[in-house]
């Protein structure tokens, strides 16, 4: 087991009626930094009943805005897919090639970006990146409806990636500051069921856009971006007043529930670590292999994210639908892939299970990819959409949640997270590529020998994680040497991994 460069073990302590989990216990000198406890030894237990209503709470006024504020930066992403069918291509005189450029260019600033927004986010504070983030990919958005040439075009795309790639990093490390590890697969997964959504209302708003072709003498397509650009500036207001840069003090809590996020956040110390920066915990990050099969995982999965949430329309088309069919026939597609994801999301945190998850919804996108590929009539080919996309959104999201929940401190977490999305995002760049032409045999072969090599990846990264463990449990039990160089955060002794 490789293992990088670090400080010494800490001491995990912890107590209460509440059974605590290992990463939620620390020492007074472990959370100093973030909390005001005179006392190591005092009571933090809660009432379980009391965290139930501070969850329920926490979800209605927190959840909405991380999922519009999502939504909207997936619509601004990937409307490209609708208004390709709307005819912009044509209208910019963009040859097939230069479209699918145009597509993966995106990716190149989205993923130079992810890293740095993700460690920034504490010390530009989490309401000033975020929503000046979303401002400035609105107003490109809105822009957008004016290009003139493929130039535009690529300039509009190199801006939005640039910002959009502070968004989900930034969104996931939110909920890390609001939730238990426990409780995060449920979270995440409404992030990705936004881009189910996005997929969704994308179609059924580029339906209703796209009848304004010729309202002022402009075709549809540029409605759309118009439309959509104003409503994300709308949200980005929303991202401003609705996330506080401290969650424990949100202007909603009562004063009895701030002191239950206080206890929460005492127990839950350890996992998150101190405010300051630490370049330590950077390069220990870069140094574990978690993150880079992470990383390849991510990178097989978000091929089919990429080319089957951008172009799902253009598939649809290919089999034979006409353009404004093509939108709406979208809209279950993307309605069952979103309902997967909760589904097996809620599952992976009831049973604090990842891996096997992903590898039971990646069987069906297998399938689906399959029914795509063969000679089948058009009904058969539209059915394997609906299990492609469950596969498309729960692999993804759960990977995701997969190395949040094994990767502590905050700092060390901040760069996994980064990491992981800049490796696995650059698939953003060949799914561009392999989308070409219709009946798009190319994209869907690729996408079913992604999904497939990520099946090995899963579960080479499950055999390197039950020997991460196993090697903990033998030190515990006294049964070899501790020669670990790293002793904090989730090599700790005591932080229990998650298959």
């Amino acid at each position: 087991m490789s293992e990088p460069n670090g400080d010494e073990k800490l001491p995990v302590t912890g107590n209460g009626n509440r059974r605590l989990f290992p990463e939620e216990a620390a020492t007074a000198e472990d959370h100093k930094h973030d909390f005001e406890v005179d006392d190591p030894e005092e009571d933090v237990s809660i009432d379980p009943k009391e965290e139930t209503k501070l969850l329920a709470k926490l979800d209605l006024f927190f959840v909405p805005i991380i999922m519009l504020v999502y939504l909207s930066c997936f619509l601004d992403r990937s409307n490209i897919g609708n208004v390709k069918v709307a005819g912009m291509p044509e209208d910019i005189h963009a040859t097939a090639d230069q479209f699918s450029t145009a597509v993966s260019i995106f990716y190149a600033t989205y993923v130079a970006f992810e890293t740095p927004w993700a460690v920034l986010l504490k010390k530009l504070t989490p309401r000033i990146l975020l929503s000046t983030l979303a401002v400035i990919w609105s107003l490109t958005t809105i822009f957008s409806g004016f290009i003139q040439n493929i130039g535009g075009l690529y300039a509009t795309r190199l801006i939005l990636g640039a910002c959009e790639g502070g968004l989900f990093p930034g969104l996931n490390l939110y909920l890390t500051m609001v939730y238990r590890r426990e409780e995060q697969a449920k979270r995440v997964s409404y992030l990705f069921v936004c881009t189910a959504i996005s997929g969704a209302f994308g179609g059924l708003l580029a339906y209703a856009i796209l009848h304004m072709d010729g309202v002022d003498g402009e075709a549809g397509w540029k409605w759309v971006y118009i439309i959509e650009g104003l409503f994300s500036i709308v949200v980005a207001a929303a991202v401003w007043f609705g996330l506080p840069n401290d969650p424990s003090n949100a202007y909603f809590l009562k004063p009895e529930e701030k002191e239950l996020m206080r206890r929460r956040a005492v127990q839950r110390a350890h996992y998150m670590g101190s405010e300051d920066f630490s370049w330590i915990e950077v390069r220990i990050a870069l140094k574990d292999p978690k993150v880079y099969l992470s990383g390849l995982i991510q990178f097989c999965q978000d091929i089919l994210l990429y080319g089957f949430s951008t172009f799902l329309p253009s598939i649809i088309k290919g089999m034979g639908y006409d353009t404004y069919q093509t939108q709406y026939l979208t809209i279950p597609v993307y309605a069952v892939g979103g309902l997967a994801f909760v589904t097996f999301a809620w599952f992976s945190d009831k049973l604090r299970l990842r891996a096997p998850l992903v590898l039971l919804a990646n069987v069906f996108g297998i399938i689906g990819y399959i029914l795509l590929l063969c000679n089948v009539p058009v009904g058969v080919k539209y059915f394997g959409t609906f299990l492609c996309a469950i596969a498309v959104y729960t692999g993804p999201g759960i990977n995701l949640t997969w190395l949040n929940v094994n990767s502590a401190p905050h700092y060390r977490r901040a760069t996994a997270i980064g990491m992981q999305q800049t490796i696995g995002n650059t698939a953003g760049i060949v799914a561009g590529q392999i989308y070409r032409k219709s009946p798009y045999t190319l994209g869907n072969a690729f996408s079913l020998g992604a999904i497939c090599v990520s099946q090995f990846i899963i579960v080479g990264k499950m055999m390197y994680i039950r020997s991460c463990t196993k090697k903990k449990e033998a030190i515990a039990a006294g049964k070899r040497n501790d020669d670990r160089k790293v002793k904090t955060g989730d090599w700790t002794l005591d932080f229990e991994y998650h298959l």
